[in-house]
């Protein structure tokens, strides 16, 4: 019989986390970012029926310091991942680990009640679950 403690996403998600509206420009997100270790932005949803979208700081990495692009010209829209995939805060962090690696992502916005609450990555999971755990 598994006797591991079921631990949720909720434990350990990010609560802290910067929303952005994707027009604006890339420069504009990083100056006006206040929490730096989520590495990534959540995109605000345009309309009701949209999705919400995701810029990491690696995706900057690549798609503008890596191709020497402005960051005061290229706006987030153009960078974005969107739509992106989304974990409920009662997932068991083993299966967010295992939807991660299935899908080879490193975080994603954790969504109640259609609302953005928090991101999740696998360092949240290994750090933060494994603390859980003992």
């Amino acid at each position: 019989m598994n006797t591991a403690k079921l631990i949720r996403v909720r434990e350990v998600m990010k609560t802290g986390f910067d929303r952005i509206d994707g027009i604006i420009t890339v420069a504009e997100a990083l100056r006006n970012m206040k929490y730096p270790e989520t590495k990534g932005l959540i995109v605000n949803k345009r309309h009701a029926d949209d999705e919400f979208g995701m810029v990491l700081l690696s995706d900057i990495a690549r798609h503008v310091v890596a191709r020497e692009r402005s960051p005061e010209r290229v706006n987030i829209y153009e960078i974005m991942l969107k739509p992106v995939i989304t974990v409920s805060p009662k997932m068991d962090i083993r299966y967010c680990a295992r939807l991660f690696d299935h899908f080879n992502i490193l975080r994603a916005p954790v969504v109640e009640n259609d609302d953005v609450i928090g991101i999740v990555g696998f360092s949240d999971i290994v750090l933060q679950g494994l603390v859980t755990i003992k």
